[in-house]
């Protein structure tokens, strides 16, 4: 998932950025309302961090202008407590508002909670290939594919980190919660092999010693 945190504090942001990534996210720093509208209109962002006061304008008017209509999910970030802005950014459609200081523990939670709320009821589709990941049921042309649960949660995994690496190390580790046996290098590339014999598709990419990807196009 890319990140867009938007803030000025140099320091502040390298903090963000490290605690962050090490959740895995990926994270896109800009300092500036400039900056922000010009990777807005170019790249795809999942969600924001947006801080109220930048050196080249208002927080409140940049979501408004090039955030909101996008719908892309978005926690105001400022050391303003005043009730007053809380309530606006809250009222432009702002997920979530937290102040300066704060817990990054607290803003990572907050963005789980704001992620998990708007996964509700989620179909993920990448070409002929739809995964209904709250029914844990995929389809190829509409037609459902009879996976193992083991099968199906190794392809949740995939399909939840679009565009980004999953490593067969994170592989094993998650066979390894969801069953409590034991898991081989070797048993990865068998789980691959049928998932793929079944689904009948390209849509996995192998990164050559290292994991397995499924990229999306963006819109």
């Amino acid at each position: 998932m890319n990140i867009l945190l938007v803030e000025d504090n140099e320091t502040l942001a390298k903090g963000l950025i490290y605690s962050l990534s090490q959740n895995k996210f990926q994270v896109i720093h800009k300092i500036n309302i400039k900056e922000t509208i010009q990777l807005l209109n170019n790249q795809k962002v999942d969600f924001v961090i947006l801080d109220i006061s930048l050196p080249d304008g208002n927080g409140f008017e940049l979501y408004e202008k090039n955030i909101k209509d996008k719908e892309i999910p978005t926690i105001f970030l400022t050391a303003k407590d005043e009730e007053d802005d809380i309530v606006k950014g809250l009222e432009l459609g702002a997920d979530d508002y937290i102040t300066k200081p704060f817990s990054v523990k607290e803003l990572i939670a907050r963005i789980q909670k704001i992620i998990r709320k708007g996964q509700k009821n989620l179909k993920i589709k990448v070409k002929n290939i739809e995964f209904d990941l709250d029914k844990m049921v995929v389809y190829k042309d509409k037609k459902e594919i009879n996976l193992t649960s083991l099968e199906l949660k190794i392809l949740s995994l995939l399909f939840s980190n679009l565009n980004k690496v999953v490593t067969r190390n994170d592989m094993i580790e998650k066979i390894w919660e969801w069953t409590g046996n034991d898991v081989y290098d070797n048993t990865i590339t068998v789980y691959l092999k049928r998932i793929r014999e079944k689904l009948d598709t390209d849509i996995i990419t192998t990164v050559k010693g290292i994991g397995y990807r499924i990229d999306q196009d963006e819109k």
